[in-house]
């Protein structure tokens, strides 16, 4: 499977769009592929991504999107590890390949449906 066809099935998979008939006085915004190599130790191909971005600077602020991002305050973060230290909590971390996926918008966005 080529790493194009991964990343449309995880994208069908995770139900990421709606095909919809573009709104009178709305604009779709184009996307493009973003191609990485991964190389083991070696320098040898470990693994082809394929990741299927808008061109979000075709996006207007307010209508396509607002500027907000949930992340965790390094506060935050230190207190956790203070009270797992206090009481000898076991910690671990999480790694999700397609994270940024799992969110919800706020804003109805429009892509083009071309895959470029």
């Amino acid at each position: 499977m080529t790493a194009i066809q991964e990343e449309l099935e995880a994208l069908d998979r995770n139900k990421t769009w709606d095909l919809v008939t573009l709104p009178r006085g709305r604009k779709a915004i184009g996307n493009i592929w973003v191609y990485k190599i991964k190389r083991d130790d070696n320098n040898q191909v470990e693994r082809y991504h394929a990741r299927l971005v808008v061109k979000g600077y075709a996006q207007k602020e307010g209508i396509d999107f607002n500027d907000f991002s949930p992340v965790v305050r390094l506060n935050t973060v230190r207190v956790m590890l203070a009270l797992c230290t206090v009481f000898d909590l076991h910690l671990e971390q999480l790694y999700l390949k397609t994270a940024f996926r799992h969110g919800d918008l706020e804003e109805e966005i429009y892509m083009l449906r071309r895959f470029c």
